[in-house]
């Protein structure tokens, strides 16, 4: 999805941190109830700082689900998997590849330098799970298929969306 940022997205993100959201680029992701619920974020922001996270979620309902199942200790589980698992942490690097290559591309339409984050992805990729946060938001900017941890942690939330708008 490459959705324009409208006034009113910039209004529903800012209800949905509490506070004005930093240097949005686009719509990354809507929840089904049409609130943004992932962000994309520059590499760089306005007042200079670098900033790796490229997709950033929003939404409260999403965040709270994620800090539930990251509290349940499958992240653990996950990086222990990864040492186990060829295959998946060849499918897990190769998100992280295409993550790196997503903001490269961005930074690069920006006319945006940034040799701070070089190699630097998100959620712990490529070698452990740190972040489900970042992994989900991964998942759903760019579709399923792509980060299989993040896919397998959004599975576990389903469905986290349906109690109706994100701004409650």
């Amino acid at each position: 999805m490459n959705d324009e940022v409208s006034p009113s997205d910039i209004d529903a993100i800012a209800k949905q941190l509490g506070r004005e959201p930093r240097d949005v680029h686009r719509i990354a992701h809507r929840c089904p109830c049409g609130d943004p619920d992932v962000i994309e974020t520059p590499p760089r922001l306005e007042d200079e700082t670098p900033f790796p996270t490229l997709y950033y979620a929003t939404c409260p309902r999403l965040t709270s689900a994620i800090s539930t199942l990251e509290g349940s200790g499958v992240m653990a589980t996950m990086s222990e998997e990864l040492e186990q698992d060829a295959n998946l942490a060849g499918l897990y690097r190769a998100a992280h590849d295409d993550y790196i290559a997503t903001r490269d591309v961005l930074a690069r339409q920006l006319d945006i330098d940034v040799p701070e984050i070089d190699g630097i992805s998100a959620g712990g990729m490529p070698d452990r799970v740190k972040c489900l946060h970042a992994l989900i938001a991964h998942s759903l900017a760019v579709g399923e298929g792509v980060n299989p941890l993040g896919d397998r942690a959004l599975a576990a939330l389903a469905p986290w969306w349906q109690k109706g708008s994100c701004r409650g």
